[in-house]
Order: C-alpha cells, then structure tokens, then sequence
C-alpha cells in the first residue's frame, strides 16, 4: 500500500492561534482522510510538526498497525524547516521541538517506508485549508 499525506500547520502570530490540517490520499490520488485542528496558542513550528503527526495517527487508525508495516507513505509539506529536520539536514535544537520530533518519530515509526519532501505552498493548498480552517474554529470559539 502507498499513501500520501499533504500536511500543513500555521498560527496567527508566532505564537498565535494555531491550526493543523492534512489531506490523506491513497496510491490513486483519492481522498481517504484528512484532519483539521485548532490547537491553541502555538507557534508555527509546533503546528507544522502536529499537523504531520495528527495525520499519522489517522492513517494508523484507518488502516491499523499490522497493515502500517507494509505501508510506504511519502509526507509533503511546504515547510522546509520540518522537511530538513525530518531528512537529518538540519538539527532539532528547540526543547518543545525535540518533543514534537520525538512523537513524529514515534508515529511515523510503524510505517514501512517514510518520506519527506519539501513543495511549494501553492502544491499544498488542501492542507493549507484545512490548518485555515482550524484557525478560524479556534478563533471564533
């Protein structure tokens, strides 16, 4: 099995109100899940790493732990920071960062074969949506 997963994550001021959004497609292209999420105030960093995470977490469920291990997922995001970080290109030096690390680690972990490549915004406007989306839940709550 093969998957995609467009995640992006955003804040309205650094730190701000704070959403987290991800589209899940199969190897077709179709929509399988998505998520989107308000989480506070947070920076971007932190939405950006949560928005990746939370999709994880729904592809696992969706599909299960057993078929995960047989599972190749490439993740796509327009943010460079994550992308590098996640490639070892870049170290995780922020405390609250190495945490988020961890548990995308931890959940991506499961998965055969795990990849991460960098897109411009524009490749990513569902996600960009969705993380919107969540924003304006959160801020009208």
């Amino acid at each position: 099995m093969h998957f995609s997963i467009h995640a992006d994550g955003g804040s309205r001021g650094n730190p701000g109100p704070a959403g987290a959004g991800a589209m899940i497609r199969d190897e077709l292209g179709n929509s399988v899940a998505s998520v989107s999420q308000f989480l506070g105030i947070r920076t971007n960093n932190f939405a950006e790493y949560e928005a990746v995470i939370l999709a994880f977490e729904t592809l696992t469920k969706l599909i299960g732990t057993k078929q995960a291990g047989t599972t190749v997922v490439e993740v796509k995001m327009d943010s460079e920071l994550v992308v590098k970080q996640m490639k070892g290109v870049y170290k995780v030096k922020h405390p609250t960062m190495k945490e988020q690390f961890a548990r995308l680690i931890h959940a991506a972990g499961t998965f055969k074969d795990v990849s991460f490549t960098h897109v411009p915004r524009a490749q990513n406007s569902d996600a960009d949506a969705l993380a919107n989306e969540a924003m304006d839940r959160g801020s009208n709550a």
